[in-house]
């Protein structure tokens, strides 16, 4: 009787929590396309979603730049990028440019080509499915899945049983040894079935969503995730809303149909997940890694202000003033990249000039152009004449030695992008509530129907999943789970 009672305490005190969850990031998407194209959703996808589940309808990136690497870190980390390392798509480290997962100490799986030579070594914390295999004595499988590189290997973390992203040269799936010295004979076959022509660019193609989304669903159910005694985590980026939206902005027919496509494709997923590990049986959020402006033109043809930042002219034209100004023949700035100017560290020295002496100058003649709103000083934000939510902004989205020195804002509605009548485009990376008001949807284990309109921070999204699961948040989060949802 005293083992049979001891044996019942002992089931009951474990802890509970679901077979599986899964990270679903939307690239590109703006909070309102949840509204904008309601009508015309079906009932099994994103509707589902705002009607079995719930939704934080005030969620905003609480840094800049607003830019994918730094989203999908954020997410998964809960950790701004002044934390993270992860200061954008593209940074500097000793001076050169780096892209944020190119690994040279790693090999291509899949493919002989360069594409495969990623990892998150550069990202310094853990994300939400590191912590989950900490907890679990890493008996957790945890799955990245995307087009983009970073959207796969970011999310899903250092210690990620496996990430897989579209090598477009090749037109199939690979990974890197990061991971495993070969792909399992699942990921071959599934290569096999939907191989594209060499070169095609399936992320300018509504095909890329659906892509992707079979792709998750292969690792879902040939890894068998959600069906183990620990808790599995999938992370599922889609990147042909961002690479479509990029080339013909947020409204028209190929935006529209995108997510005609991404209803569609996440109403099969939702039905698979249903069917291979139950519904009530696993935890899924929603959300984007950043917004979008809209289109300049069609904003002007409307009688509203915006334009393009030609930031190409803008570079050229500084460095000419600061050479001229400092006698120096070579170019003090390197590249304006994420609405930083990079200053070459090691030229300055050489050349007997002081930084500061340079970035202040720099900063004159940036804040007479009418372009800009603020120019400002990154290691000075703090002392800045601004709104305090850009110092914030700022603040949180610098990295000494990784950022750039300075930081622009635009005008609204402004962004970086040639001027041209014709441009169908857009972009995104600032600090303005198109780029920062994501959508984030809860739904499935216990998570009751609702939605708020408090304000709450893409930061808080990785300790309310740590806390549900009632695990350590991520060492570099710096964000507060949100109380309608992990009750």
């Amino acid at each position: 009787m005293l083992l049979l009672a001891s044996s019942v305490l002992s089931a009951s005190a474990q802890v509970e929590r679901p077979k599986l969850v899964v990270g679903l990031v939307v690239d590109q998407m703006r909070w309102d396309y949840l509204y904008y194209y309601y009508n015309e959703y079906g009932n099994g996808g994103l509707k589902r979603l705002l009607n079995e589940g719930f939704s934080c309808e005030n969620t905003h990136l609480n840094y800049t730049p607003t830019v994918t690497a730094v989203g999908h870190s954020t997410i998964f980390t809960g950790a701004f990028p002044s934390v993270s390392g992860i200061a954008g798509n593209n940074f500097t480290i000793n001076d050169k440019e780096v892209y944020c997962c190119t690994d040279n100490g790693v090999k291509s799986v899949g493919s002989n080509n360069s594409a495969g030579q990623m990892s998150p070594h550069n990202m310094l914390v853990t994300t939400i499915g590191d912590e989950l295999r900490i907890a679990t004595n890493y008996q957790s499988k945890v799955i990245g899945v995307s087009l983009k590189d970073r959207a796969s290997i970011l999310p899903a973390g250092q210690s990620a049983n496996a990430a897989y992203w579209w090598d477009t040269k090749a037109g199939q799936f690979v990974t890197s040894t990061y991971y495993m010295n070969e792909l399992p004979q699942w990921v071959t076959d599934f290569n096999k079935a939907n191989h594209t022509k060499p070169g095609f660019d399936i992320k300018t193609s509504n095909l890329g969503v659906t892509v992707t989304f079979k792709m998750a669903e292969a690792a879902l159910k040939n890894e068998q995730l959600g069906k183990h005694d620990a808790t599995d985590m999938l992370t599922v980026s889609i990147s042909s809303t961002d690479a479509i939206g990029h080339t013909y902005s947020t409204r028209g027919k190929e935006n529209h149909d995108v997510y005609m496509q991404l209803d569609k494709d996440l109403t099969t997923f939702l039905n698979t997940l249903d069917s291979e590990v139950g519904k009530g049986n696993y935890l899924l959020f929603l959300t984007a890694d950043h917004g979008a402006a809209h289109n300049y033109n069609q904003m002007k043809s409307h009688k509203i202000p915006a334009g393009a930042w030609d930031y190409d002219k803008t570079t050229t034209e500084l460095n000419t003033y600061l050479k001229g100004k400092f006698g120096m023949s070579q170019n003090p700035v390197m590249f304006e990249d994420n609405y930083q100017f990079f200053f070459n560290d090691s030229l300055i020295v050489a050349c007997g000039k002081k930084k500061q002496d340079l970035i202040d100058a720099s900063l004159q003649w940036l804040r007479n152009d009418p372009q800009f709103v603020y120019a400002v000083d990154n290691e000075k934000v703090a002392t800045a004449t601004m709104p305090d939510i850009f110092k914030k902004r700022i603040i949180n989205g610098y990295f000494p030695h990784r950022s750039g020195e300075i930081s622009v804002v635009t005008r609204p509605q402004f962004f970086g992008a040639q001027d041209s009548p014709t441009y169908k485009g857009t972009q995104h990376g600032q600090p303005y509530p198109y780029d920062t008001h994501i959508p984030l949807v809860f739904m499935g284990w216990h998570v009751a129907h609702g939605q708020s309109n408090i304000h709450y921070d893409m930061t808080d999204i990785a300790p309310t999943v740590c806390a549900m699961l009632h695990i350590q948040m991520p060492d570099g989060c710096v964000g507060t789970a949100i109380p309608e949802i992990a009750k």
